[in-house]
């Protein structure tokens, strides 16, 4: 009997011992993270350090990550090539910026007139997205982890009012991917900068108008100070997911805990993220317009014209490239199958709410 008990307890050791956590066992990893974000903004910046920080905490500090703001190691659209040829490990971006090198990239970051925050995370996580576009980035020896969304933007400052589709002509607006290409067969002149070099470009007059994120983002840039009209909704993206890239071989090299680490971070910021954004834009949109913005929407004529240039934009980027087309067949099914229900359920109760008096107390 003893001897049975003797045995037990040597095997239960032994499994133990194989079933220590591998972390213990694991060598320890350094990588650096470079954003496109200056470190003034500490919703989208500050998201990229707390995905870092909470990498740490569940690795028992064993994969490290040091994060770097826009030009501290490149410049803010720098940092795609920076990771694809291992200058770094991983970078905190939005894709969309990159669309030129392939037009199917666009659908990570988000889509003009496409999904808002819960059906583009939706279509990501459950409904082939992730999936989609990991074979589009595999090409450029990247890894794409979703990490967090802003949800719908503003529609940008403006120097003077938008009234018609004739004051879009020749309009030097800051505004990259797919929206720039959209905007230009409206005779808008597409200028990609970065977010640090924004207010400079107003104030001096280099750009008219100026797209960024939302009101705690855009006030803390200063917008305000150098255009007053203050534009909705930002129709280029019908949210705008933020994404990390990952060097491909890098990737391969982690540990696979490490990898569940990396991957279960970014989840948690795709919720902090927004949750930041929505707790953060309502006051700082009071402040704005205390302080002189004029609020304005744009025109209906304008976002027609608008759809039915992204409508012809998509399609020709279908016609011309097999795997854009790939990605967009399954991204436009699964819109529609969304809208469908967010019409009966969301839209219904939202449309409701919004519409009746403030809340009043019971």
């Amino acid at each position: 009997m003893k001897r049975r008990h003797f045995l037990a307890g040597t095997a239960g050791a032994a499994a133990a011992a194989v079933a220590a956590p591998a972390l213990a066992q694991t060598p320890s990893v350094r990588w650096r993270m470079v954003t496109s974000w200056p470190k003034s903004l500490d919703t989208i910046h500050g998201s990229a350090l707390a995905m870092a920080e909470r990498i740490g905490q569940i690795t028992e500090g064993k994969f490290q990550i040091q994060v770097f703001a826009a030009g501290e190691i490149v410049p803010a659209l720098g940092v795609f090539d920076a990771t694809a040829n291992s200058t770094v490990e991983c970078s905190h971006t939005l894709s969309s910026y990159f669309f030129g090198r392939n037009p199917a990239i666009g659908f990570d970051g988000g889509m003009p007139f496409g999904l808002n925050t819960r059906q583009q995370q939706a279509w990501m996580m459950a409904g082939g997205g992730k999936e989609l576009m990991r074979d589009v980035f595999a090409k450029f020896g990247l890894v794409n982890v979703p990490c967090g969304n802003v949800g719908v933007q503003m529609g940008g400052w403006f120097r003077k009012e938008i009234n018609t589709l004739e004051d879009l002509k020749g309009l030097k607006f800051r505004i990259g991917g797919v929206g720039g290409t959209v905007l230009s067969k409206l005779g808008v002149v597409p200028q990609q900068i970065a977010a640090g070099d924004i207010y400079t470009a107003l104030e001096r007059g280099t750009i008219d108008a100026a797209e960024w994120i939302g009101p705690y983002d855009d006030e803390k840039l200063g917008f305000a100070k150098v255009a007053r009209f203050y534009y909705t909704p930002g129709f280029w993206e019908g949210s705008a997911q933020i994404t990390s890239f990952v060097n491909q071989a890098k990737w391969a090299e982690l540990p696979p805990a490490f990898k569940a680490a990396y991957e279960a971070a970014a989840s948690e910021q795709c919720v902090q993220m927004m949750a930041n954004y929505d707790a953060k834009n309502p006051d700082a949109l009071r402040r704005l317009v205390a302080a002189g913005a004029q609020l304005r929407a744009f025109p209906k004529p304008v976002l027609d014209a608008c759809l039915k240039a992204t409508v012809e934009t998509l399609d020709d980027f279908a016609t011309k490239s097999p795997e854009f087309k790939a990605v967009y067949d399954s991204w436009k099914k699964f819109t529609d199958d969304s809208n469908l229900w967010f019409r009966i359920a969301e839209n219904t109760l939202d449309q409701f709410r919004f519409a009746a008096p403030a809340w009043v107390k019971s």
